[in-house]
């Protein structure tokens, strides 16, 4: 996401809190560095670490996905990674340093971007999610790939941090494993971009639209304002707050986002939701060991070994 995302998210999320205080403002310390982020594993011949292209079925067409998966016997914690609008930063160096943890790691593209088939629209990125979601838990795959369904956590980036929480947060109450962790990334709350103007939503997806197929610019930008309540993910928490939360916010103009959900969530009843600012773009672009230290930290003894 570019500029006209960030002055957008910005001015719409100072006007919203009108000056609140925003969580996680000071600079925090680095987070100790995982040996898993400049150590490769031993080789295991037996059961050696490998790529594997998946297809999944979602809405009629079978997107397209990479499993990166760990050396090592039996099943492994599995991080399902969502990528933002369009996507240009896939966060691949996270997946890898998430395999040398010895944990499976799930990238994939929703339909329409990036080569998978169909229509892209926002609405359908958190179904693609859940369909990641299901097609992991299958027996199958989860035998083939390793996949232990009882721990799943999932990180989003930019757009793909609301795809988290909106995955997040349908996942709650339907029985089962769960999500153990969710991580958001300078998450963009995609329904507070919908109470943008016309101009700036249309300036917005104008943007990010190099990678998009069959997504007419003025029907993303009315996607968008039709939905605005509805996908605000402030609204999810309450089914959030039992969900371990990292919320990570960056120098973007979209750290208000992610200190209304935390605010949110907090006063939902939360106690297990955690915020932390770091000086830095939107990309994370000078802070990427950070980054992965950061995430592996926090859903390590969530996701166990």
């Amino acid at each position: 996401m570019r500029h006209s995302l960030h002055l957008i998210g910005a001015t719409l999320a100072a006007t919203l809190i009108a000056g609140a205080p925003l969580p996680g403002r000071a600079s925090p310390p680095p987070a100790a560095i995982p040996a898993s982020i400049y150590t490769d594993p031993a080789p295991d011949k037996a059961h050696p670490a490998r790529m594997e292209v998946l297809h999944i079925k979602s809405g009629g067409v079978e997107i397209n996905g990479v499993a990166y998966l760990p050396s090592g016997a039996g099943l492994h914690p599995t991080v399902i990674i969502c990528h933002g609008l369009p996507g240009n930063e896939k966060n691949l160096d996270l997946a890898q340093a998430l395999r040398r943890q010895g944990w499976n790691a799930v990238t994939f593209n929703y339909r329409g971007s990036w080569g998978s088939p169909g229509a892209f629209r926002f609405g359908q990125n958190p179904e693609d999610a859940r369909a990641v979601l299901a097609y992991l838990r299958d027996p199958a795959n989860a035998a083939k790939l390793g996949v232990d369904p009882a721990r799943i956590a999932m990180v989003g980036h930019s757009m793909g941090g609301w795809v988290t929480a909106m995955a997040g947060a349908a996942e709650q109450g339907l029985g089962g494993p769960g999500l153990k962790g969710l991580v958001l990334v300078s998450a963009a709350d995609i329904g507070l971009m919908g109470k943008a103007s016309l101009e700036d939503r249309v300036n917005l997806v104008k943007e990010n639209h190099e990678t998009l197929a069959d997504a007419p610019v003025e029907t993303l930008a009315e996607e968008l304002a039709t939905h605005a309540a509805e996908w605000d993910y402030v609204n999810k928490a309450d089914a959030l707050k039992t969900t371990p939360l990292l919320v990570l916010t960056s120098d973007d103009g979209l750290q208000p986002h992610g200190a209304m959900l935390v605010e949110a969530v907090r006063k939902a009843g939360g106690r297990k939701v955690e915020t932390v600012h770091v000086a830095t773009d939107h990309g994370w672009s000078d802070h990427r060991i950070e980054l992965e230290a950061r995430v592996i930290r926090f859903l390590e003894p969530l996701l166990g070994q």
